[in-house]
């Protein structure tokens, strides 16, 4: 029995990579493939807990299927258009649907306008500041059953301390029921929105403020320019790009917004938007199918905002 040894000045690794056809990983291979390892896990969860629930979302939107049989429902079965049909044409899609749209587009402006406001207030130095911006994201942290409830006692006709001060300094003849009543619930809740995330508009405008040159305001001050004139010439257009990703962002998170309203009013009072009208298709009609559609409706809607944002102005900014 003979054995080869490797002769003199040569390795048997050398040997095994000496093969033809095959080739050593170069540095971009070996970090990509760790980059992958590393990024698969938080995938697949990602898939999981997102892509598997939109997709069955998708396939309930064409299909018959009431709460009472959805235990039974399979994945595949007999597919129809009926449910975007009777969602389509159910009386009152259309008020919902431009409610929705009015109270995401309030909502939205309301929240950055505060959130403007608000940063330019703290971004110069003064005392208590750290304190003060501290307590502007006390309405963004608290939690939205607390703050709703406090909402709904202040508003209240009988006990409530907006109703009271208006009576006594106002000169109001009767209460108003802000969440009760159609001309002012509307409004109330979209009131609600804004107060409740500007913090989220404050926090992306500050940083921004903060990251503009003090050279640039200081030599617009030096050549007269008025607060006004600062801001609209040197502020503002620092501002833009990130305004207009602050109003998608809220945009898309308000259109989808579910429990403020439900909170305050239920939907009831002319403030049902289309998640709430998603809801009662669930519970009130048990209508799986039919909420499933609403809800595929709603992400159309949706995805063609994203779209108009994506072809407008991404494609103006990066020129």
């Amino acid at each position: 029995m003979t054995s080869t040894a490797p002769g003199p000045g040569r390795s048997p690794t050398r040997g095994r990579s000496a093969r033809p056809g095959r080739r050593p990983p170069t540095l971009r291979r070996r970090e990509s493939r760790a980059g992958l390892a590393l990024v698969t896990p938080t995938l697949l969860v990602v898939v999981t807990v997102v892509g598997v629930p939109i997709a069955w979302t998708i396939l309930l939107a064409f299909q018959r299927v009431r709460l009472a049989t959805l235990r039974r429902t399979g994945l595949f079965g007999e597919f129809t258009l009926d449910n975007l049909d009777r969602v389509v044409h159910t009386p009152g899609f259309a008020t919902t649907l431009w409610t929705t749209l009015l109270y995401s587009v309030g909502a939205t402006c309301g929240s950055i306008v505060i959130g403007l406001v608000a940063a330019l207030a703290v971004r110069r130095p003064l005392r208590g500041r750290t304190l003060v911006r501290a307590s502007m994201l006390l309405p963004y942290v608290a939690p939205v059953v607390a703050v709703s409830f406090v909402w709904q006692v202040m508003l209240d006709p009988q006990l409530g301390i907006v109703n009271d001060w208006g009576r006594r300094f106002l000169g109001w003849d009767a209460p108003v029921p802000f969440l009760s009543q159609d001309s002012t619930a509307l409004w109330t809740v979209i009131a609600f929105e804004a107060w409740r995330y500007f913090p989220f508009a404050f926090l992306f405008l500050l940083a921004r403020l903060q990251a503009v040159p003090g050279e640039l305001e200081e030599a617009a001050r030096v050549d007269g320019a008025t607060p006004t004139q600062r801001f609209r010439h040197i502020l503002l257009p620092q501002l833009l790009p990130v305004t207009a990703l602050l109003a998608v962002l809220r945009f898309i998170m308000t259109f989808t917004k579910f429990d403020d309203v439900y909170l305050l009013t239920g939907g009831a009072a002319g403030t049902e938007v289309v998640s709430v009208r998603v809801y009662q298709f669930l519970t009130a009609r048990t209508d799986v199918g039919a909420a499933a559609a609403q809800a595929v409706v709603l992400a159309v809607v949706l995805l063609a905002f994203v779209a108009v944002y994506l072809r407008f102005f991404a494609g103006r900014r990066e020129s």
